[in-house]
């Protein structure tokens, strides 16, 4: 399913709604213990309640990561979980219901998205959430909540990544991993806003689609080794790891001497750093920062249509169980997307 952009770029905010009181209890997907995707289950559960800077937001729609499922599975931020059962999800879009105090600039009716502190707070796979002022813009208006809901994670992880590690500039060689998954189609879009030369690995069929985006060279990683047809780049975004084939081990030959791997998912490769430095540049793992100033930015981008998200699929609340088993495929193209109410 393919969701993009309606309504003008120029069209002004949608008016804040009246706010409504949350009810006693609410709809909700958790998990009693780490496992497969078969122990997501529908809950009731009463809403969390903000404190400090936090907002109360009735949920439209939530963004499925692999992190999430990661996190379900016992990996991810597993190790952080206090007590089940558990919330999962980062990611939401929906309007504010309570702020922190009258004159707040996010009042209640206001569209926002955002990401959710899991698991400090319970997750976003629910009707209410609460997140932090600092992780919370307002939505686009050109964007629904379920296209504005695939954004926040994958798109903040992505500007973070090609923006403020890599330093994504005109002339610059950029590789990207995986350019078609969620972090990827975002990673490739912002790289070539900035004027960098960007080459990706993905699929063939999605090929033409990175181009569009704005990907110079498109690797199909099942009939081609990357390492044969590009070199001498400055940047290597690592979006697999050693996970599949080596990816990462293999990155290395292609950076210039002194150039930056960047590792997403360590997990699958411990020693990362150690090979780096014997091949002679330089390595970084990374984790995503809640960022509503960046994320206000990524907003504007959206809205000018310099930037697109691509949501793939879309499933009910109830449906998380399948959602899951879709991202965990490993080929999803750009987002999936969880619907929980209306908007």
């Amino acid at each position: 399913m393919t969701l993009r952009t309606s309504r003008s770029a120029t069209e002004p905010q949608d008016p804040p709604a009246a706010p409504q009181a949350p009810p006693a209890a609410m709809r909700a997907v958790v998990f009693d213990a780490p496992g497969g995707a078969e122990v997501l289950r529908p809950a009731t559960l009463p809403p969390p309640s903000p404190v400090m800077d936090e907002l109360l937001v009735k949920v439209v729609a939530a963004g499925v990561n692999p992190i999430d499922a990661k996190t379900r599975a016992g990996r991810g931020v597993s190790g952080a979980i206090g007590s089940y059962p558990a919330v999962p999800g980062f990611d939401f879009s929906g309007v504010v219901v309570s702020s922190p105090y009258e004159a707040h600039p996010l009042p209640p009716g206001t569209p926002v998205f955002g990401m959710a502190a899991v698991p400090r707070t319970p997750g976003t796979y629910a009707e209410y959430a609460v997140a932090s002022t600092t992780s919370v813009a307002r939505k686009p208006a050109s964007l629904s909540h379920v296209e504005a809901a695939g954004v926040p994670l994958a798109a903040l992880t992505a500007w973070q990544l090609v923006i403020e590690t890599a330093h994504a500039h005109e002339g610059q060689r950029i590789l990207i991993h995986a350019g078609s998954g969620g972090v990827g189609h975002f990673a490739v879009q912002f790289a070539a806003y900035f004027g960098a030369h960007v080459t990706t690995t993905s699929s063939a069929a999605n090929a033409p689609w990175l181009r569009e985006l704005g990907a110079h060279v498109v690797i199909d990683y099942r009939t081609t080794r990357f390492e044969e047809v590009v070199g001498d780049v400055d940047v290597v975004i690592d979006l697999i790891g050693n996970v599949h084939d080596r990816t990462g081990s293999r990155s290395l030959s292609v950076l210039r001497p002194g150039g930056l791997l960047i590792v997403v998912p360590t997990g699958s490769w411990p020693g990362y750093a150690d090979e780096a430095r014997e091949a002679g540049v330089r390595a970084t793992s990374f984790k995503v920062v809640p960022d509503a100033t960046a994320l206000g930015t990524i907003a504007r981008l959206l809205e000018s249509g310099s930037v697109q998200v691509y949501v793939e699929k879309v499933f009910d609340l109830e449906q998380a169980a399948q959602a899951h088993r879709h991202v965990e495929e490993g080929h999803a193209r750009g987002k999936v997307v969880l619907r929980i109410g209306d908007g």
